[in-house]
């Protein structure tokens, strides 16, 4: 029951507080209407059903393994880091999802990391935007979110977030790689940092710790957490020398 009580929650806790804010003002119609809430309740719900069907035999009853599955799902998506069950056991389609959840994250404007929902539907709406473009080289076409358009500028400032998202994870990386931990576990402990998730998966699983780490990644996993956290063109601005310049 606690279980279940813990996975409405945060579930609820990764969407939008605009959305809250709608709702508390008694705009419902405004609320349902949110493109952002609909494409996260999809993402949860393929997600654990997929999973559900891939672990079936891993437990005893039906209600164990929805409840498994809903709880993992829930944590990784959230970003929360709870675990009930040793998830890094699973099969690798399992696991294949919960990676791709935690680079997701939650909606913008909750208390989730990862790139955020928005994010996701404003870069598949702009790759299909330009698959479409290929096709039909004299057709007129933008990028609708929430029902408005979504101007160049914003298209374009969410491509080079992900672009920057990528480059600074797989550095990350790299920067880990001598480690003697296997690519499962290097690579998952970078991505379970950069979107504050907690456990990844093998070395750093759910019954794992990063303890094993050296000094050094351990310092690369940390800057990770903070790019994560506080967004990344922020930490960057911070460090940036021309930031520090004074003024002639």
């Amino acid at each position: 029951y606690c279980q279940w009580v813990i996975t409405v929650f945060m579930l609820l806790f990764g969407v939008n507080f605009n959305v809250y804010f709608l709702l508390l003002i008694r705009r419902f119609k405004y609320a349902l209407k949110s493109s952002e809430i609909w494409c996260y309740i999809s993402i949860v719900a393929v997600s654990i059903a997929v999973i559900t069907l891939n672990i079936r035999t891993m437990y005893d009853t039906l209600e164990e393994t929805v409840r498994n599955s809903a709880f993992q799902v829930a944590s990784i998506i959230t970003t929360t880091g709870f675990s009930t069950v040793n998830f890094d056991l699973w099969p690798g389609l399992s696991k294949g999802i919960l990676l791709v959840l935690m680079m997701i994250g939650a909606c913008a404007g909750s208390t989730g990391g990862g790139i955020k929902v928005s994010r996701v539907v404003i870069l598949f709406k702009s790759a299909a935007k330009e698959i479409r473009k290929m096709i039909h080289t004299r057709s007129v076409s933008s990028v609708h979110f929430e029902g408005k358009a979504v101007s160049g500028d914003i298209v374009s400032s969410v491509a080079t977030y992900f672009f920057v998202y990528m480059i600074c994870m797989f550095a990350a990386f790299l920067a880990i790689s001598f480690e003697p931990f296997g690519f499962e576990s290097n690579f998952s402990a970078v991505v379970a940092c950069f979107n504050n998730i907690g456990p990844g998966f093998g070395e750093v699983g759910a019954l794992g710790s990063y303890s094993e780490y050296s000094a050094f990644s351990k310092i690369v996993l940390s800057v990770a957490m903070l790019l994560g956290r506080l967004e990344i063109f922020p930490m960057l601005i911070v460090f940036s020398p021309k930031t520090w310049m004074k003024n002639k």
